[in-house]
């Protein structure tokens, strides 16, 4: 093999970085600059009259240039303004100018003919009655031309309506009382004075009057309660002949609108007749079940009242009380009224015997503890659970409602500090002992710690719960789980370390990734971020002592470094490995921890042979050698800062690495080795320089150890020289291979960046022929 002379060139990279600086180009103050000052000069306007415009300016100034922005703005934009300050008269007659061009621009635009509505609307509406407004507006509900607007309208049209109903019943009711009496709320008609039933009785004929059939029944239904006011069976015969009337409306979409109208209207009346009817308690469900939460909500304690009045046998009351308790979770009962409400459901559903029956109405009622109470109920509730649902194992047919129950808490507490207190939270959790529904459970616990937890924190109370949550999760790993799985539990569980934090007590930081180490050893990604955390730690440590580090801290440094170096070799990825041993070399060398940094180094050369020819990345085997590239140049540029050991030699881990790289398997026709080769050389110029690119601080790299030896730079020359040689030996083969040659540059013109050697793929054969 020949061997070629190799000098490396000088390099002055201070030089070379100023001349790469952009140059600073000198700015006189004459010449233009955003910020200048802006000098105002007052112009005098003068009109330009335009064919087929009403007005226009022109400036005149000492320029004979035309500024179209004054003649556009009429002297009144806000510079001119600002210039016309010193003279009243001046700002006067602009603001007067600009008046006049705008009411100009208006009657071009309506015409001199055009009225405002503020004129005509006062005699606009005398023309009508309230009942044909009415109509006109009931009217509206009739047209579905534009489908998609149609539930718009009927909300506006129908808020209106009832704005009139309320507005009818009040003045009625008005007239019922005197100094003397007032009328009670649950009045009957004999209450009511022969005046109030005579303006009931106007309005109700007003209204038969209307022909049409649409606006006649939403008028109607609007003061419907006014009924009351006539007889007490009033609404009740009302009502058929309402619904009858629905039945002669054509379109489907109108018809349903109406039948929804109408029920909300019979709301209150509903509630009055359940009262009355007493005991209907499949009636009260549906009630419970159909009508708007808020209405129920703001009702609570008579739903509950009218509960307790049920006749057992003919439905089970826990059903009834479970469907308030819905109602109740969407909306807020007055707040006087919370507790009272909560005392009367749960004496009911404690006493239940049969446990589904007990699940599935206090799985209801969490809900509303949580949202309304503090922990101490949440806990007496949980407790009351616990209780019903231990006998007999009970607990094992019931996973879904004890699921629920388990988010709605979760749901509502996000202060896992408080959450963790719960005396009967963690009890509560051991009723899950079907494992897959217990890791679900635990899943669920550390997506919402995640979700939530904004601080790092301490707490030994939330350490200690999530530590058994995770390590729950973890020990449901084995040979059948999927990687899907696999891969969300790690997610979770680092979530999890990554919001621990012991601030400056970097000892118990340490100590605590030591037990998660040994607690979470099956989940590769959680040994990875682990060994993450501790090269954090030791570098955190570095910043807190300047990189001056004291006996105790370097000896703390050490044990960080320690804790990676036998960590990494439980891992399965060979570029896993690889990485975090280049990772930790590097955090060891900042740490001027030599010795270890040299053993991680050691230990990343002697795995480089084990990476194999392909490599599985998302479920597909792919060739490894881009990334074992990739790697190796990022090796590079460490070692030129890595000072060399004294017992071992001039650049012994460059010359171990060489050898690796030589002996490396390689495919055929491939490049990668001679990039690697090249970028050897490119490491090899740079140490062979006087002073390197880069340093760690508190660290003597080869530079100031050799300071330009001679015998150092002979020694990087033969190496030099050496790789060389392996790359124009590379050369030849491919020069006395023509095949070889076209194939290997046919492959490389399929590479994203290698576009260009197409063409002249396209043309080596016919110049071979030739």
């Amino acid at each position: 093999m020949a061997v070629f002379p190799w000098h490396s060139r000088n390099r002055n990279y201070k030089a070379e970085f100023a001349s790469c600086r952009l140059e600073a180009v000198p700015l006189e103050f004459g010449d233009y600059h955003p910020l200048k000052p802006i000098t105002v000069t007052e112009s005098k306007t003068k009109k330009v009259n335009r064919k087929g415009s009403t007005s226009s300016t022109s400036s005149s100034s000492s320029s004979s240039v035309v500024d179209p922005l004054s003649s556009v703005l009429d002297g009144t934009d806000p510079l001119s303004m600002f210039a016309a300050t010193a003279d009243p008269a001046a700002l006067a007659a602009a603001m007067d100018s600009s008046r006049r061009k705008r009411d100009r621009d208006d009657n071009s635009v309506v015409g001199s003919d055009f009225e405002p509505w503020t004129n005509k609307r006062g005699e606009i509406l005398a023309r009508y009655t309230t009942t044909e407004k009415l109509s006109i507006c009931s009217k509206l509900l009739s047209d579905t031309s534009v489908i998609q607007f149609y539930p718009s309208k009927f909300v506006l049209i129908t808020d209106i309506l009832d704005t009139f109903g309320k507005l009818v019943y009040e003045r009625i009711f008005s007239m019922c009382v005197d100094s003397r009496s007032v009328l009670p709320d649950h009045f009957s008609p004999e209450n009511a004075n022969d005046t109030a039933k005579e303006t009931c009785l106007n309005w109700f004929f007003k209204i038969a009057s209307i022909r049409e059939l649409i606006p006649r029944f939403y008028v109607e239904a609007s003061i419907l309660k006014c009924n009351k006011f006539l007889s007490k069976t009033g609404i009740s015969e009302c009502l058929p002949r309402l619904t009858c009337m629905i039945r002669g409306i054509g379109d489907p979409l109108v018809s349903v609108y109406a039948r929804a109208y109408l029920c909300r209207a019979l709301l209150t009346e509903m509630m009055e007749r359940c009262k009355k009817l007493g005991n209907n308690a499949l009636l009260l469900n549906s009630v419970m079940s159909a009508f708007r939460a808020e209405f129920i909500a703001t009702r609570s304690m008579d739903f509950i009242g009218m509960i307790k009045e049920c006749d057992e046998s003919g439905f089970p009351k826990h059903l009834l009380f479970r469907s308030l308790g819905l109602n109740l979770a969407l909306a807020d009962p007055p707040e006087s009224d919370r507790l009272q409400i909560l005392n009367e459901a749960w004496k009911v559903i404690t006493k239940l015997k049969n446990p589904q029956d007990y699940i599935n109405c206090a799985e209801v009622w969490v809900e509303y503890t949580c949202k309304h109470f503090t922990k101490r109920e949440v806990n007496t509730v949980l407790a009351d659970v616990i209780k019903h649902m231990t006998p007999d194992r009970a607990f094992e047919d019931s996973y879904p409602q004890l699921q629920l129950i388990i988010k709605k808490v979760i749901a509502h507490f996000h202060d896992f500090s408080v959450l963790f207190s719960v005396e009967k939270f963690l009890p509560f959790l051991d009723m899950f002992q079907k494992e897959s529904v217990r890791v679900e459970v635990c899943k669920c616990i550390m997506d919402a710690f995640i979700k939530h937890q904004q601080e790092p924190t301490k707490d030994p109370v939330i350490l200690n719960a999530l530590l058994h949550v995770c390590k729950t999760m973890h020990d449901s790993v084995n040979a059948l789980t999927l990687e899907d799985e696999k891969r969300m539990l790690s997610y979770l569980i680092n979530g999890f370390i990554k919001m621990v934090s012991f601030g400056r007590d970097f000892e118990q930081q340490l100590s605590f990734y030591v037990e998660s180490r040994s607690m979470f050893c099956n989940l590769e990604p959680v040994l990875v971020q682990l060994i993450h955390s501790v090269n954090r730690l030791a570098m955190e440590t570095r910043k807190v002592m300047k990189g001056n580090h004291s006996r105790k801290t370097a000896a703390f440094v050490r044990a960080c470094v320690a804790y990676c170096f036998i960590t990494i070799p439980s891992l399965a990825g060979i570029f896993t490995r690889l990485n975090l041993y280049l990772h930790s070399g590097q955090v060891a060398l900042a740490n001027q921890c030599l010795s270890q940094a040299d053993a991680f180094f050691k230990a990343a050369i002697s795995l480089v042979p084990e990476v194999p020819k392909m490599i599985n990345i998302d479920g597909k085997m792919r060739p490894s050698e881009s990334f074992l590239l990739e790697f190796l140049c990022n090796f590079f540029s460490t070692l030129l800062i890595v000072p060399d050991h004294p017992e071992h030699g001039v650049l012994f881990l460059v010359r171990e690495l060489l050898n690796v790289i030589q002996d490396y398997t390689w495919e055929d026709n491939s490049d990668e080795k001679i990039r690697i080769y090249t970028c050897v050389l490119h490491l090899l110029s740079a140490m062979s320089q006087e002073t390197y690119l880069y340093h760690i601080d508190k660290v003597d790299s080869n530079d100031s150890l050799y300071g330009g030896d001679s015998k150092f730079l002979a020694e990087n020359n033969k190496l030099c020289e050496t790789v060389m040689a392996q790359i124009l030996e590379h050369l030849k083969t491919l020069a006395k291979d023509e095949v070889k040659t076209l194939e290997y540059i046919k492959k490389q013109s399929k590479q994203p960046d290698m576009t260009h050697l197409t063409e002249l793929a396209l043309r080596l054969p016919l110049q071979t022929r030739t």
